[in-house]
């Protein structure tokens, strides 16, 4: 049985085109692109965009209070997301995939803002969901940033770690 080839999406290349010009070095002019996407999708588009769009302006932002709200809303979309949605621009996408790295994500911006109970909250929740991930350099990395968030959180650091530049 063939496997359904992915659907094209201009959101989602103009998504990744922005991460990268972020990742070059152009974080203002990545934040820009990426926060007039947001606002032509919209709180109600699609939950794959949205989620998508949140997850990467969080790393984008000046301050972990705006970091952290960009995290929420990434992980409200997941919530909205489904394997289907998620499947039709790439087939091996599941969004239990996805939620591991949302959760540490909102384990680190509570324990840098100094919430150590909501930060082993969602740590709790990276922990039980990375035994989904599979056996490779995306699953290492999670783990990899589990392990230092825990060890950040017992050490009561509230300084951002070199992972999370």
């Amino acid at each position: 049985m063939e496997q359904a080839r992915a659907v094209p999406d201009e959101t989602m290349a103009s998504i990744g085109a922005a991460v990268e010009l972020g990742r070059s070095g152009q974080r203002s002019q990545a934040r820009d692109v990426l926060t007039a996407l947001w606002e032509q999708i919209e709180a109600a588009g699609d939950a794959l965009h949205r989620c998508t769009l949140a997850h990467y302006l969080a790393d984008l932002q000046d301050t972990t209070q705006a970091e952290l709200e960009w995290d929420e809303r990434a992980l409200a979309a997941a919530d909205a997301l489904t394997d289907e949605r998620a499947q039709r621009y790439d087939h091996a996408w599941r969004v239990q995939l996805l939620l591991p790295s949302l959760h540490l994500n909102l384990a680190d911006d509570h324990r840098r803002l100094g919430d150590p109970a909501r930060a082993r909250k969602h740590l709790a929740q990276a922990q039980s969901l990375v035994t989904h991930l599979p056996d490779d350099q995306y699953g290492g990395m999670i783990r990899s940033g589990v392990h230092q968030v825990s060890e950040a959180l017992a050490a009561g650091s509230t300084q951002r770690l070199d992972s999370h530049q």
